[in-house]
C-alpha cells in the first residue's frame, strides 16, 4: 500500500489530492509543523535526508518532490488517467506545467516571503519581486484563456501541481488582479476529490507560505 507522509498546510496537499482523484488505497501519516518556527518536524529526516514533505513510500521506495511523485504515481497506478497520452499534442504542455510550478513560478513567491521577514532591509527588492510575480500570474492567466483547465481543457495532474502556486499567490494578495485565476482555483476546490483531501489532511493555511 502507498504511504503518504503529509505535512499540514504544505505542498503535500497536492499528493493527497492526487491519490483521492485516482481512488487509490493509501496510508496517511500526518505531521504537525513546529509551533515556533513553522517548519517540518525532525521526524521527516528519518524518512528522507532532506526532511521535507511530501514523501511517498511506494513498493519499498521513498519518493520526494511533488512533480516526481506525481509522475511516478501516474506511471505506476494511473492507468492512463489525469495525464494526456505520451504521443498526444498536449503531452509536452502537460510536462511543462508539471515542472514550471516549482521550477519557475514558486520562486518569486518564496522570495517575497523571506523579503517580508527582512522588514526595511528587504524593501528595495520588493518592487522587483512583485513585478516578477505579476509576470508569472499574467502568463498563467493568458495560457488558461477561456478554458477550464490548463491542458487541452481537461482536468489533469498539471492542474493539481499548479494549484499550490495559486494558493500561495492568493495568500499574499497577489491573485486579486486576476479574477480568471481566482475562478479557476475555485473550480479546482469544487472537485469532490479535493474536498476529500482537505477532510483527511486539513485545510491549507499558507500564512507561512513557501515552507515545506
Amino acid at each position: 500500500m502507498l504511504k503518504l507522509h503529509h505535512l499540514v498546510s504544505s505542498r503535500s496537499q497536492r499528493i493527497l489530492w492526487l491519490l483521492e482523484e485516482l481512488g487509490l488505497d493509501y496510508e496517511l501519516i500526518t505531521y504537525p509543523r513546529d509551533p515556533k518556527t513553522g517548519f517540518a518536524p525532525p521526524e521527516l529526516k528519518a524518512i528522507h535526508p532532506l526532511g521535507k514533505s511530501p514523501l511517498l513510500e511506494d513498493d519499498g521506495r521513498v519518493l520526494a518532490e511533488s512533480g516526481a511523485i506525481i509522475d511516478s504515481v501516474l506511471r505506476r497506478h494511473g492507468q492512463g488517467r489525469l495525464a494526456p497520452a505520451l504521443d498526444s499534442a498536449e503531452y509536452d504542455t502537460y510536462v511543462h506545467w508539471l515542472h514550471y510550478a516549482e521550477g519557475s513560478a514558486m520562486l518569486p513567491i518564496v522570495l517575497g516571503v523571506y523579503l517580508g521577514r527582512l522588514g526595511e532591509a528587504g524593501a528595495p527588492l520588493k518592487p522587483r519581486i512583485s513585478s516578477e510575480l505579476q509576470n508569472h500570474l499574467g502568463y498563467i492567466s493568458g495560457a488558461l484563456g477561456e478554458r477550464d483547465y490548463l491542458v487541452g481543457n481537461s482536468f489533469s495532474a498539471a492542474d493539481i501541481q499548479m494549484s499550490f502556486v495559486l494558493e500561495a499567490a492568493r495568500s499574499s494578495g497577489a491573485l486579486e488582479s486576476f479574477p480568471q485565476l481566482v475562478a479557476y482555483l475555485e473550480r479546482l476546490h469544487a472537485r469532490p476529490a479535493y474536498q476529500r483531501a482537505v477532510q483527511r489532511g486539513g485545510p491549507l493555511n499558507l500564512g507561512s507560505q513557501g515552507k515545506r
